[in-house]
This record gives C-alpha cells, sequence and structure tokens, in this order.
C-alpha cells in the first residue's frame, strides 16, 4: 500500500455508510430476483426466448425513462428520488411473488419486470449523482471502488441465496418476498441520509435539458469511449442470461449450481475490487483498461466450450475481476470528468449505456442461443469482445494514452470546462 494512501477514506462519512449499506441490500434483492426469475420462467416454457424477454422489458423503460429520470435527478432530490424507486421495486417484487404462488399469466410477470425496470430507470442517476453529495472530494474515487466492492458482494450473495431458497422450497415466491424486503431497508436507510447541499439545476425546462447529458458524453471523448466499450463489450460477451440453460442442459448442476455460476463472476470482480481498493491509482489506467476487456473476452470464449462446472466457474470469476477494472475506470471518469449540476443527466447516459449492454445484452444472448444454440451464442459473443477492443483502440488512440484517473487527459477536461460554459444555467446553485 501506498505511503498515505487510505483505503477506507469513504467510510469517515456516516452518510455514505447509510447510502452504501441500503444499495447493498438493494442490490441483494434485485440479484434474488434475477436469478429466481430465470429459474422459474425456464422451468415454465423450456424457452431460451423467453429468458431473452427477461432482459428486454426491464430495458424498454430504462431506455425510455432514463433521460428525464437524469434531468429530475438534477433538479429534484435525490434522496427522495432514491426512496420513491426502491418503494416502486418492492411493489414489483410483491407482485412477482403472488404470481409465482399461483402460477399466473406470464405476461404479468413481465409486467412486473417492467416496473422493476422503471425502478431501475430513476434509481441508477440518482444513487450515481448523490455519492459525492456524502463524501469528501477527495475520496470520491475510493468511494466509486468500493461502492463497485460492495456491489460484487450482493451479487454473490443474491444468486447464492436464491439458489437456496428455490432448492429448499421448491418455489421461487420466498425469493421475491424477500427481495421486496431489501428494498424496503434500502429505502429507509436512505431517508436517513442529510446530503450535503449542492448545485441544483436551474434552468427552465426544455425539450432539450433532458439532453444535455447526451451533448456532454458525446463532447468528452474519454467518457463517450470507455463507456462505448463497456456497452458493446458486455452486450456480446454476457452470458449471464444462458447460465440457467447451462446450468440444466449443459453442466447438469441444478438450482443450486445455477446460483454459484450466477454468483461466480462477482467473486472475482470483488477480489479485483479489493485489490484495487488496497493499492495506489492506477498509473496506466488505459492500457489497463483495453487489456482487461481483452481478457474478459477470452474468458467468455472458453465458459463457452467448457464441460467442467470448475472450469466455467473459474472462467465467470475472471470475467468478472477483468469486467470490474472497466467499472471502475468508467465509473471515476465520470464522476471526475462531471460538474455536479449535470451529474444526475451524465450518470442517466452512464445508467443507460449499462442498461443497454446488460438487459438488451440478455435479449440479443437469447435469440442467438435460439438461432444458434447456447454454446455458440457465448463463444461468438466473446469473438465479438475482442473485435471490439481493437475498434476502440482505433477511434479512441487516446484511450491508450490515459494514465491518471485523477488527472484525466487534458483535451477532455478542457471539452468539459467549455460546455459548462456553453450552459451556464446548468451551473445555478441554491436547494
Amino acid at each position: 500500500m501506498e505511503k498515505g494512501h487510505d483505503p477506507y477514506e469513504a467510510f469517515r462519512s456516516s452518510a455514505y455508510r447509510r447510502l452504501l449499506s441500503g444499495n447493498v441490500l438493494a442490490s441483494i434483492g434485485t440479484e434474488m430476483q434475477a436469478t429466481a426469475v430465470g429459474w422459474e420462467l425456464y422451468q415454465r416454457t423450456d424457452s431460451a426466448t423467453a429468458l431473452g424477454l427477461v432482459g428486454l422489458v426491464q430495458f424498454l423503460p430504462v431506455i425510455l425513462l432514463s433521460l428525464p429520470a437524469g434531468h429530475a435527478a438534477d433538479r429534484h432530490s435525490r434522496k427522495v428520488l432514491v426512496v420513491a424507486a426502491q418503494t416502486l421495486m418492492c411493489g414489483a417484487s410483491l407482485g412477482l411473488a403472488v404470481l409465482s404462488v399461483f402460477q399466473g399469466p406470464v405476461p404479468l410477470v413481465y409486467l412486473c419486470l417492467f416496473l422493476a425496470g422503471v425502478s431501475q430507470a430513476f434509481n441508477s442517476p440518482a444513487r450515481w449523482a448523490l455519492v459525492p453529495q456524502v463524501v469528501h472530494p477527495n475520496a470520491l474515487a475510493n468511494a466509486i471502488t468500493w461502492n463497485s466492492s460492495s456491489w460484487q458482494i450482493a451479487s454473490v450473495a443474491g444468486p447464492a441465496l436464491a439458489g437456496l431458497v428455490i432448492a429448499l422450497t421448491g418455489q421461487a415466491a420466498g425469493v421475491y418476498v424477500l427481495a421486496s424486503l431489501c428494498s424496503l431497508c434500502c429505502a429507509a436507510l436512505v431517508a436517513w441520509i442529510r446530503p450535503r447541499p449542492g448545485p441544483r439545476l436551474q434552468e427552465p425546462l426544455s425539450l432539450g435539458s433532458p439532453f444535455a447529458g447526451v451533448n456532454f458524453v458525446w463532447r468528452t471523448r474519454l467518457i463517450l469511449a470507455t463507456i462505448t466499450l463497456d456497452l458493446f463489450a458486455v452486450l456480446l460477451g454476457g452470458a449471464t442470461a444462458l447460465l440457467p440453460i447451462f446450468a440444466r442442459d449443459i453442466l447438469d448442476v441444478g438450482p443450486t449450481g445455477l446460483g454459484w455460476l450466477r454468483a461466480a463472476p462477482s467473486l472475482g470482480a470483488l477480489w479485483m475490487a479489493l485489490i484495487l481498493a488496497h493499492r495506489p491509482p492506477l498509473r496506466h489506467a488505459g492500457q489497463t483498461l483495453l487489456w482487461a476487456v481483452t481478457g474478459f473476452g477470452v474468458a467468455t470464449i472458453v465458459f463457452g466450450l467448457s464441460r467442467s462446472f470448475a472450469l466455467s466457474l473459474a472462467m465467470l470469476m475472471l470475467t468478472g475481476a477483468l469486467d470490474n477494472i472497466s467499472v471502475v475506470v468508467r465509473g471515476t471518469l465520470v464522476q471526475v470528468l462531471t460538474p455536479d449540476p449535470m451529474r444526475g443527466r451524465v450518470s442517466a447516459v452512464n445508467a443507460l449505456f449499462i442498461s443497454s449492454s446488460n438487459q438488451l445484452g440478455a435479449f440479443e444472448s437469447g435469440l442467438t442461443a435460439a438461432l444458434v444454440g447456447p454454446v455458440w451464442s457465448v463463444v461468438g459473443g466473446g469473438v465479438g469482445t475482442i473485435l471490439v477492443v481493437l475498434g476502440v483502440m482505433a477511434i479512441w488512440p487516446e484511450v491508450l494514452r490515459l494514465r491518471s484517473l485523477q488527472q484525466p487527459h487534458a483535451d477532455d477536461v478542457a471539452s468539459s470546462a467549455t460546455l459548462i460554459a456553453m450552459h451556464p444555467g446548468d451551473s445555478s446553485s441554491g436547494r
């Protein structure tokens, strides 16, 4: 550990501890619910397309509502938005529980998942924009790294708990009830926070206001390059949506094995996040990022070809570890390069890219698996990820030159300042 580097700096803030605890609980509930939905739908339908639709119905509200949600996060209380979003998520989970007990129609399951997507659309930008209001600016990068660590803890615990509950009870209803309780606890913890006052958007509402974040990302090349890399790498290389098929038909490990397969990427990501938190900041962040995403693609290919449960777990852990590097680099750049009055809208764009990669990637995986089979769907996605890295290097060569995340490339800092000067209304302060 570098002398003077405090790996626990963000935890000195009690408000951050409450926000982080709420996020962990909410993430546990989300991961439990995702695991249970995938298992239950595949048991009822035997359809890879049905699994793909899970991603699509949760992606639609994100693509429709993320930009308005980001604008709301810059204009209204971010804390209130997070509480409201978690309350809606609680209702969606209870709806899934009722449908599971009474074997309700599958279209109503998708309706509940759509409401869960609405919740995520408003929760993500408000939650990300709230972090700088509860930690000291010098602790921001440390807070982002621990956010990733805590999310990975939740992603390990959630699928494992879901698999255990399903194995013990034989149904998914109990998982959904636990997920609803997690959302309620998150809402209570966030409601207890007193965030530091900061600038708030004061400009009159206009048709173009929600798109200011899109313009900012488009003009800030380092942000655009890193989130584009993450979008296409995970969209093509993600195998999560197909894990129920691998668990039942290829590896023959049942619901408990599915829980561990779902948890494996997060175990790897947690290991990497802890390493990043306890070491000095990356000195060659751009090169490290590109090598990490390349390795993600290679590990995905090996997972697709594996018939060994142990090897499959190892490769999924490796994908999670390498993907976490991308998460930390992208998340830090977004926060460092974005002024507070625009953080909600820029975080909304970031959340839109993340949801596109995760939810739309699940839909793509389901359709591809239905056409060419799950194995070649995963292998082809890994090859596509490697090709995306080559494309990013060609289009945005400045990624290779990125060194410190605390002092990004001067051109991107300058472009950020220029955009703020062009939109003075975005910098108005007051609550």
